[in-house]
């Protein structure tokens, strides 16, 4: 397989990534009161796609318990969040 093909698989699943339902390990409420929604998302990813992110998620390490890590980001519409993680 060449390297063009390995790209584009690769870049095929990373956005299968996003819409992975099932293996997520942390929720984000974003938005203020009456427009809030909830995403699921993978802490990996939203650590190198913004460096706000980044600093907010190192000070909310993930317990050793395997509790799912749960976020609030009043200040982020749902619509600007969801181009962040696109």
């Amino acid at each position: 397989m060449d390297d063009n093909k390995l790209l584009q698989k690769l870049s095929q699943n990373l956005l299968e990534i996003l819409d992975d339902n099932e293996y997520y390990d942390i929720t984000v409420e974003v938005g203020d009161d009456p427009h809030v929604k909830i995403f699921r998302a993978h802490m990996v990813i939203l650590n190198y796609r913004s460096s706000y992110l980044r600093r907010i998620l190192s000070t909310n390490k993930r317990k050793d318990d395997s509790t799912l890590t749960h976020i609030k980001l009043s200040n982020i519409l749902p619509e600007t969040f969801q181009i962040i993680l696109s």
